[in-house]
């Protein structure tokens, strides 16, 4: 089976399917929508895949670029010849290949493209045309599916996969000696990973845990990633004369995110829209228990007192208050992040979950050949 696998571009969630799809035994091509662009994983293709440049070159809106786009798309579909597209985001690939009129359409959605850009507007418009043309729908959660169902897509042609982890590579481990350079060996340690964007909830982090700091010298955050809101991070930090209790770390290759997650106490985020949260599903793999924001994705993976704790979506006061609780019961850490480690073997284990990707391809294939 030749398969075209369609996205924005190459993050480290490309980087993993790719590496898998390679093993598959089909001929695998990949076509990323834009060139370059930040969060882009630093590893070469997988060995196998049959690299095609990009779309469009540039970051930004294809918007204004559709014609053009849709026209440039429809010839490498003649090129390449696929026998299905593999394609998402739903609002970005997967509408392209919608408007080219392509089927059979594998969509995947990455979350938020549902949970979030889906809820009104041209996001809406588009997530119903394509989900339309869609032969199967990949989504990594409930609240994806039931996002998708309300959009119009039919249940039956849609596989819950959670993405998961490589158990291996993000597995518990002694300590890697990281927080001796920071010099912070006694400290309570909150680790961050998550995009300094709007819909992370990263102001929200940072203002919880400020408010929490204030009371407790022994707190510490190990925050990781980039992007738009940093000035106004580093003035939050700058003003509060908390730079010195943090660490940015700045985008940490892959490999060394092990290390991140064993020298933190407490995995903590405070994004607006998610689904199955890989980097939450890393940090419980890793056996760190978690507080999250009280989201339908976060409260999949979550159970307040197993694996972690919940606080009120959008609330920094509440994350303040979930900080000092962790705090407080820090001698039973362990105990959670056994749990939340067991829970990752079961349920986010990519080894496992990935075969399900290969049953929505079966899917649409029949789909296409019945019509």
């Amino acid at each position: 089976m030749r398969v075209l696998y369609f996205s924005r571009g190459y993050t480290p969630h490309d980087h993993r399917f790719l590496a898998a799809l390679a093993g598959s035994g089909n001929e695998i091509h990949f076509l990323p929508m834009l060139a370059g662009g930040r969060g882009q994983d630093e590893r070469p293709l997988p060995q196998g895949i049959r690299p095609h440049s990009a779309l469009v070159g540039g970051e930004g809106s294809i918007a204004a670029r559709l014609p053009r786009s849709i026209s440039r798309l429809k010839a490498r579909l003649n090129s390449i010849r696929p026998d299905l597209v593999h394609a998402g985001p739903i609002q970005q690939a997967a509408f392209l290949t919608a408007l080219a009129r392509f089927r059979p359409l594998v969509a995947m959605s990455w979350g938020s493209d549902l949970l979030r850009d889906a809820i009104r507007g041209p996001g809406c418009w588009a997530a119903r045309h394509t989900l339309r043309r869609t032969d199967a729908l990949v989504c990594d959660c409930q609240a994806v599916r039931s996002a998708a169902v309300r959009l119009g897509m039919p249940e039956g042609r849609i596989v819950i996969f959670p993405w998961g982890v490589d158990l291996k590579h993000f597995s518990p481990r002694s300590a890697n000696g990281l927080r001796g350079r920071l010099r912070w060996g006694p400290a309570f340690v909150l680790l961050s990973t998550r995009s300094w964007e709007p819909g992370y909830g990263i102001e929200i982090l940072v203002r919880g845990f400020l408010s929490a700091a204030n009371t407790n010298p022994d707190l510490r955050l190990l925050m990781l990633g980039d992007g738009s809101l940093r000035p106004r991070i580093l003035r939050m930090l700058s003003l509060n004369g908390a730079l010195d209790r943090v660490h940015l770390a700045g985008q940490v290759p892959y490999a060394e995110l092990p290390a991140c997650y064993e020298a933190a106490d407490l995995y903590v985020s405070a994004s607006r829209s998610d689904g199955s949260s890989v980097s939450l599903l890393e940090a419980m793999a890793c056996g760190l228990p978690a507080l999250v924001s009280d989201i339908a994705g976060n409260r999949e993976w979550v159970t307040p007192g197993a694996e972690g704790w919940w606080f009120r979506d959008g609330d920094a006061a509440d994350l303040a208050r979930g900080i000092e609780r962790a705090f407080a019961a820090r001698a039973q850490l362990g105990a959670l992040g056994e749990r939340a480690r067991a829970t990752a073997e079961a349920r986010a284990n990519w080894q496992k979950n990935f075969p399900l990707l290969l049953d929505a391809y079966r899917m649409a294939l029949e789909r296409g050949r019945r019509a």
